[in-house]
């Protein structure tokens, strides 16, 4: 897959300015950079029912932002999905546990992310892999909390 201009002006060289975090978007940092993507936020079960369903397009700087009230078992499916996607299942820590790359589209078999999930962000299919988001890689985000690998406040 071909990075586009704009998600390499994503992806920085160095460490990401201390900034306020804010709900709307999540910083992801590790061996790459650092990458910001714009997020909608599902955390109630209508919204991470509903998910990414029927969207016919995805921007590359854009994703959604599952949001669980206290870490479980996470699995998705793509249901009714028309867009490949890659997940990118968090722990409560704001760690990235797994990726899994180029979901299927209408595929109804479960994609499991791992026992001790907080968050999963779906982003256009291919992009983790292009930008370098693997596991081990850092979420900022207020969802993560004080006790985050990568909290909000300043370090």
């Amino acid at each position: 897959m071909k990075v586009t201009s704009f998600v390499l002006a994503l992806v920085l060289a160095g460490p990401a300015v201390a900034q306020v975090c804010d709900e709307a978007r999540v910083d992801i940092r590790g061996d790459f950079g650092t990458a910001r993507f714009g997020v909608e936020i599902a955390d109630d079960d209508a919204e991470r029912a509903k998910g990414l369903m029927f969207r016919e397009s995805l921007p590359s700087g854009q994703g959604m932002l599952f949001v669980y009230d206290a870490p479980r078992v996470a699995s998705f499916w793509m249901k009714n999905t028309l867009i490949p996607l890659d997940m990118i299942f968090v722990g409560p820590d704001g760690v990235v546990d797994t990726v899994h790359a180029n979901a299927v589209p209408g595929d109804l078999t479960p994609i499991r992310g791992g026992d001790d999930i907080l968050a999963v962000l779906e982003i256009r299919g291919g992009l983790a892999g292009a930008i370098g988001i693997e596991a081990g890689a850092e979420m900022r985000h207020p969802a993560f909390g004080d006790e985050a690998a990568w909290p909000c406040a300043a370090q």
